[in-house]
């Protein structure tokens, strides 16, 4: 009901007496505090929970889209290389570092491999479809990125897919009815 201060103190007051009972604390917090777009605090929680979930890939990436979001990128980046590390086949891993480089227009040759990597693990996701149209757009490469684009946007109609593909094409010159 919006009463994010309320459930906060709610939460607050839930029982921390099992390792299990934290985590689950932790979790909470860190959705509520996202959904209150109170993110600062959310990816406190959540480094909290990572510290004591190291290894668990989907807590790594959650801080990393976290940190990604609040732009420190260097926290983000670091969180994903490690995450690739520990679990070699997570492939929202590569697609999230090398659309968050190709998007900042950083080593955009790594990017590239990063997000192909991504698309060999899950092929034909139009997400990751649309992240290679991008940094290959962003190598300059506009006829090839137009085609991994409209692929993408056929599949998924995303809006942001849709605005990728018409960057691309106004770069072109092209108009799309």
């Amino acid at each position: 009901q919006g009463q994010y201060e309320a459930a906060g103190q709610l939460l607050e007051q839930l029982p921390e007496d099992s390792p299990g009972e934290i985590r689950t604390k932790l979790s909470a917090q860190v959705q509520l505090n996202k959904t209150a777009k109170n993110y600062a605090k959310a990816l406190e929680q959540q480094t909290k929970l990572v510290a004591l979930l190291p290894s668990d890939p989907d807590a790594l990436y959650e801080q990393a889209m976290l940190a990604e979001r609040l732009g420190k990128m260097d926290v983000a980046e670091a969180q994903l290389r490690k995450l690739i590390a520990l679990k070699p086949d997570y492939h929202h891993a590569y697609n999230a570092l090398g659309y968050s480089l190709a998007d900042r227009g950083q080593k955009l040759e790594e990017a590239k491999s990063l997000i192909e990597k991504a698309l060999s693990l899950a092929p034909g996701d139009p997400f990751i479809t649309d992240s290679l149209g991008w940094a290959e757009y962003r190598l300059g490469n506009l006829a090839r990125a137009a085609e991994l684009l409209e692929s993408a946007y056929t599949k998924q109609p995303d809006p942001e897919i849709g605005a990728h593909l018409a960057e691309v094409l106004w770069k072109q010159g092209k108009t799309k009815s």
